[in-house]
């Protein structure tokens, strides 16, 4: 069995793999082109990495079923670990084979900045279905790199005017990781928060993984900070919540998209609730073909959840694949090909690329943290009033 077969065996049940693996006589007379996943298959950030290459096996699986393709599609499944050092070797790995027309390339933002480079040189088309930070497609105009899902700027537009201008939150403690996506984080959440009319009390900087966060938020809670902002992803994000409590901090929990994942509720507890959370784009069964993308995904078998970013996984395997069968297995022309995307009808809605090959989604949706999920908080009863925030249950004591 290669490589890529036993990376397709993670995660899929035998229902899927059948349907994956078994190929119809005239499927079987086709060309075979392969395409690469990279995400985070283990680690913190694991949660995310399965459920984005799940929902690209899914789409994958979908393409090689109808008889209307032209190729028949082979995956290459590999583990970026969400370490740069570790994602450039994924990427050598997948660009060096001649084999691979395409990827479909990160969750973690410092993996995908890390591998712009990598994909450049060899050429191979490359597009981003997870990551957020601006600078991976807006540092370059390399033909290579897109990004089906947003960035970070509009996400923090949206958090800082829903805490302040909605919310009524005015002080707040920012702590975030150093690695190139918490930074940026901070950097945008305190121009976004200012120009709401927020007050920025202290802004400390924190290793990745780090265990212990008691210095950070002994100094927030001598600040009495009416939000605790947290730049970073769920692991880390989980400690510094659960820290806060036994802390005793009194403040609202505010995170990135970076912490919104199941795992962050399982493994917070009841720590998690009343966190707030941003994520782009609509939340999955809302999203133009959302049910049905979920109806396929559990009938497929997978054992873990998409998650927030599937979809964007899922149709960006699609898009490549689009473009493949439009201009064949050449990937200078599929390049070409991708960067010239204009409104392709999906299940998250028209996906369009820029000059710089970024998709455009305006949208950012707002999640609260209620009974150990996350909660579209239009939907949530600390909307409604049935419920109220930490933060603001503080502010009245």
């Amino acid at each position: 069995m290669s490589p890529s077969r036993r990376d397709l065996l993670k995660g899929v049940s035998t229902v899927g793999l059948w349907r994956v693996l078994t190929p119809t006589s005239a499927w079987a007379q086709k060309t075979s082109v392969k395409l690469a996943f990279i995400g985070p298959l283990t680690g913190g950030t694991a949660s995310n990495g399965l459920g984005g290459r799940n929902s690209f096996l899914l789409a994958v699986q979908e393409r090689n079923a109808d008889p209307k393709t032209k190729y028949k599609y082979e995956t290459e499944v590999l583990d970026d670990e969400c370490k740069p050092t570790v994602a450039v070797q994924a990427a050598l790995k997948a660009s060096s084979d001649p084999g691979v027309t395409a990827g479909v390339t990160h969750y973690c933002s410092v993996t995908a900045i890390a591998t712009i480079d990598t994909y450049h040189k060899a050429g191979m088309p490359a597009m981003v279905w997870g990551a957020v930070l601006p600078e991976i497609t807006y540092s370059h105009k390399h033909v290579e790199i897109t990004r089906v899902n947003g960035t970070m700027i509009n996400q923090n537009n949206v958090a800082a005017d829903f805490a302040v201008k909605a919310l009524g939150f005015k002080t707040f403690a920012l702590i975030h990781d150093t690695t190139d996506y918490g930074r940026a984080h901070a950097k945008y959440i305190s121009e976004y928060l200012e120009k709401a009319g927020g007050k920025i009390l202290s802004t400390q900087g924190t290793a990745k993984d780090q265990k212990d966060y008691t210095a950070e938020l002994t100094r927030a809670k001598a600040d009495k900070p009416e939000v605790v902002w947290y730049g970073g992803l769920t692991p880390d994000g989980v400690r510094v919540k659960v820290q806060m409590d036994k802390l005793g901090v009194r403040a609202q929990f505010q995170g990135t998209s970076g912490i919104k994942s199941d795992t962050f509720n399982e493994t917070a507890g009841t720590s998690a609730e009343g966190t707030l959370a941003f994520v782009e784009g609509a939340p999955t069964e809302k999203l133009p073909g959302g049910k049905r993308f979920l109806e396929a995904y559990a009938k497929a078998g997978f054992k873990e959840p998409s998650e927030a970013y599937g979809p964007f996984a899922y149709v960006a395997a699609n898009i490549v694949i689009d473009a493949i069968e439009a201009v064949g297995p050449d990937r200078a022309k599929v390049a070409e090909r991708l960067k010239r995307t204009r409104n392709a009808n999906t299940i998250i809605g028209p996906v369009e690329f820029d000059e710089y090959g970024q998709n455009t989604v305006s949208l950012i949706s707002k999640y609260v943290s209620q009974d150990g999920k996350w909660v579209l908080w239009e939907d949530s009863e600390y909307a409604s009033g049935k419920r109220t925030l930490p933060g603001l249950r503080f502010k009245k004591l």
